[in-house]
């Protein structure tokens, strides 16, 4: 059974800042991540392709990397636009957030043909900046773990 998120922070960015490899809906080529809420946590579901293969059998860590990279970035931008009385689907242009730092533990090999989850656990630690824990679930096994600290996107990033 395929999980999904209704309510996607990423379905709420703009489209110049919707082009994330990742999690950007306007890339045609990318993983298409979708971040929302599960309670007071956050949650990404992903089903690895093909493609994401490490060894046969076993999806490749980079994908792993990037799952909890972006899953991180949507959960600050879930907390910020919820700490500001928002919701994804309300029609407020949610903040958007980028990675200052990125950390990967890989705690056991990944099964390739399995729905990946990421739940995030998000913590303020300045106005602007987020940190956000996050355990990557393949069934009922934590794959690997991360920590990713977001910043609010500069201003210079927009065009």
């Amino acid at each position: 059974m395929t999980e999904n998120v209704k309510q996607a922070i990423q379905d709420e960015y703009p489209e110049d800042f919707a082009w994330c490899y990742g999690c950007g809906r306007m890339n045609k080529e990318g993983h298409h991540f979708r971040t929302g809420w599960d309670g007071e946590e956050t949650v990404t579901y992903y089903q690895p392709e093909s493609e994401h293969t490490a060894i046969p059998g076993f999806v490749y860590g980079g994908l792993i990397a990037s799952l909890i990279d972006c899953h991180g970035t949507g959960s600050a931008s879930l907390a910020l636009h919820r700490k500001n009385g928002f919701e994804p689907g309300s029609g407020e242009e949610p903040p958007r957030f980028v990675t200052a730092s990125l950390h990967v533990d890989f705690k056991k090999p990944t099964p390739q043909d399995t729905v990946l989850k990421a739940v995030g656990r998000v913590e303020e630690i300045h106005p602007k900046k987020f940190k956000v824990a996050v355990e990557v679930f393949a069934g009922d096994a934590v794959c690997a773990t991360g920590e990713v600290v977001a910043v609010v996107m500069p201003a210079s990033f927009a065009k």
